[in-house]
């Protein structure tokens, strides 16, 4: 999903005159960056959740010369699909597949 399609799609919904669709999808953007900073945690009802997991320091591999190589600790942000989506989009791959099967 990217900025514009959301812009396309609050256009498309509500009239809305694009400069202020783009406006709105940054605010919403930034919003949801804001309470994933605030909380750690953000969701999205039958689409899924967004959380920060801390990684813990390690030892990795530099895959063009073998050699060993320390990582600091950091944090990433996980993505966890809803049950619903999930469903949603299984429902989805084997109605495509289907499809095919039939052309």
């Amino acid at each position: 999903m990217s900025k514009k399609f959301l812009t396309d799609v609050i256009v498309a919904s509500t009239e809305m005159p694009a400069v202020a669709a783009n406006r709105l999808a940054a605010e919403i953007i930034a919003a949801i960056k804001t309470q994933i900073i605030e909380t750690g945690r953000f969701t999205l009802p039958d689409f899924g959740a967004f959380a920060v997991r801390e990684t813990p320091k390690r030892t990795a591999l530099n895959p063009r010369t073998g050699e060993k190589v320390q990582v600091k600790a950091g944090a990433t942000v996980r993505f966890k699909v809803s049950p619903s989506l999930k469903e949603a989009v299984f429902a989805g791959v084997k109605k495509a597949k289907r499809k095919s099967a039939k052309g």
